[in-house]
């Protein structure tokens, strides 16, 4: 269950993070293990497993996760940044809590992995 992960700790206080923005439906925080310079971690503070087990009833946190992880860009100073939702162990999602990793600060290739 996703308020069981990491990011539920997170999210209850038990384990501080490195905090960019927070709202009344999300929390930002730089990732403890950055893949770029910039590299911040936007999670709903609802707990959704992935992006695959959410449902019609999610549209709208899950577009406010990307205005979100856009403005955290901008705050961040990026002109061009990736987002990433992986979902599921084979796509190398490893905290099963639904989140957006906004990555940017060097030049990224394609494909990623």
């Amino acid at each position: 269950m996703a308020d069981d992960t990491i990011f539920g700790k997170i999210l209850r206080g038990e384990i501080p993070c490195d905090e960019v923005y927070s709202d009344a439906l999300c929390l930002a925080f730089r990732d403890v293990a950055p893949q770029a310079p910039t590299h911040v971690l936007v999670i709903p503070r609802q707990p959704i497993e992935s992006l695959r087990s959410a449902g019609d009833s999610d549209q709208a946190l899950l577009g406010h996760l990307l205005l979100v992880a856009a403005r955290v860009a901008k705050q961040e100073g990026l002109d061009d940044w990736r987002t990433v939702i992986n979902s599921g162990a084979g796509a190398g999602q490893t905290v099963f809590h639904l989140h957006v990793h906004v990555i940017g600060g060097r030049p990224l290739a394609w494909p990623p992995g």
